[in-house]
């Protein structure tokens, strides 16, 4: 073996010991997120599968499991009228509200973003602001104006609200997208004869398809999960959403303790279902929306 080897062989690797703390590094994020995805995850874990178990099973071991398994506390749920009533209400009021903060979103981000006018950084400002007022702030003066206009206890009254509060991050999120779209491709739109309005509905809807289904899934989500609102403007229980519902149940059947779960899983797995199964296009759209 010649010199040269030798002193090839005896050398270090510079990436050796760096790799090493990078392996390191890696493994403690993973802890992390294994940990806090338990300690999400857990809560929703443990009332879906008290649903199947009895009072008496949760009285002697509230941790256990099911033994033997009820679906009967859940098949209650699901014939009484009183949980399809409230289902029925949460999807025409997270389905409304979605549409109108979509459509009116789409309209005014396309202004801010594609104009120029006097005053166009002070609107987006103040569209940003929106984002620092949670409702729960206005609460009290949003109710006397729902009162003033007539819309209490009406399912109007929480869906024109829903959809100012849901204008803020519609705005903040697409406005990315629209300015990211190259100002020569309207150019050549209005050269073809495109009115803006054309070019409004033939190119930029569709290259901002994935923000818009981003703001799309984010307020039907926070929407159907919405509780302040309703509670301060519905008062009859067959327009209550299925946040009241659960209250409304939960005050019924306290001592039922299984079956509040099981109506309270139930009231969840339509919005668990519905994030599980567009959660790709939010990462997708929000990762867009930062590069824009």
């Amino acid at each position: 073996m010649t010199a040269t080897a030798v002193a090839i062989r005896a050398t270090p690797s510079k990436g050796g010991p760096r790799r090493g703390r990078t392996r390191g590094a890696s493994g403690w994020v993973y802890l992390l997120a294994t940990v806090l995805v338990a300690v999400c995850v857990g809560p929703v874990l443990y009332v879906i599968i008290g649903g199947f178990r009895t009072n008496a099973q949760i009285t002697q071991d509230p941790s256990g499991w099911p033994a033997p398994w009820v679906a009967s506390n859940y098949t209650s749920v699901l014939g009484s009228g009183e949980f399809w009533i409230a289902m029925g209400n949460s999807t025409i009021s997270a389905g409304a509200t979605t549409l109108g903060a979509v459509a009116l979103g789409v309209m005014a981000s396309y202004v801010i973003a594609r104009y120029d006018f006097v005053g166009r950084g002070a609107m987006y400002s103040l569209f940003a602001a929106g984002l620092m007022f949670p409702i729960t702030v206005a609460i009290t003066p949003l109710y006397l104006l729902v009162r003033n206009l007539g819309l209490v206890n009406s399912l109007a009254g929480i869906i024109l609200p829903q959809i100012a509060f849901a204008l803020p991050t519609t705005i903040i999120i697409l406005v990315p997208f629209l300015r990211a779209i190259p100002k020569e491709l309207e150019e050549a739109s209005s050269i073809d004869g495109a009115s803006r309005l054309g070019f409004f509905w033939r190119m930029v809807i569709p290259l901002s398809l994935p923000g818009v289904i981003t703001v799309g899934i984010l307020c039907f989500v926070t929407t159907w999960n919405g509780y302040i609102l309703p509670l301060f403007i519905l008062n009859d229980t067959s327009l209550f959403t299925l946040p009241l519902g659960v209250q409304n149940f939960a005050s019924q059947y306290s001592v039922d303790t299984a079956r509040v779960l099981a109506y309270t899983s139930l009231s969840m797995i339509p919005a668990l279902i519905f994030f599980s199964l567009f959660e790709k296009r939010i990462v997708g759209g929000l990762t867009g929306a930062v590069k824009g």
